[in-house]
């Protein structure tokens, strides 16, 4: 069973994600830690992130792994553990950057369904999802926020 969370950033598919992985006792797939992985690795080695080239060639030299159970997703980055690492406010700011670029993008989308294949059931959250990740899901979600609620996510997680 594939069932993937789409919405806007504090609009609660983490949340939703991690208790219905849980529920369903299958894996829980968080893509948006990829995303924040390449950004974290950008920062570390001085990747300008307006710098679109160096990006890309970033998240092309990058090895990540997931190790993805029913209530989290452990990132392990050039074979470091980077899963606290990765929820830093520094690299929250920078991942948006990263994750604009459809090179890098491409390059995610095919390691998630990658990592799809390998887990065979699992809950999915994050940006395209259901339309572009895995448009074969069985069940696709899309949650919405008012800005406010967003907004109020965001705060309390930071």
């Amino acid at each position: 069973m594939i069932v993937t969370i789409d919405g806007p950033a504090g609009s609660g598919k983490s949340t939703a994600a991690r208790k219905l992985a849980a529920r369903l006792e299958i894996a829980y797939l968080d893509t948006g830690a990829m995303y924040r992985a390449i950004a974290l690795c950008a920062l570390q080695r001085g990747v300008e992130l307006s710098d679109a080239d160096a990006l890309v060639r970033t998240a092309a030299s990058v090895q990540l792994s997931l190790d993805c159970g029913p209530t989290h997703t452990r990132v392990r980055m050039d074979g470091h553990d980077v899963s606290e690492a990765i929820r830093t406010m520094a690299v929250s700011a920078a991942t948006s950057p990263v994750a604009k670029h459809p090179a890098i993008r491409k390059m995610l989308v095919e390691q998630q369904r990658s990592i799809g294949q390998r887990l065979g059931s699992f809950v999915s959250e994050g940006r395209d999802q259901g339309c572009v990740v895995f448009p074969e899901a069985d069940v696709k979600f899309v949650l919405d926020a008012s800005l406010e609620r967003r907004a109020e996510r965001r705060f309390q997680e930071l």
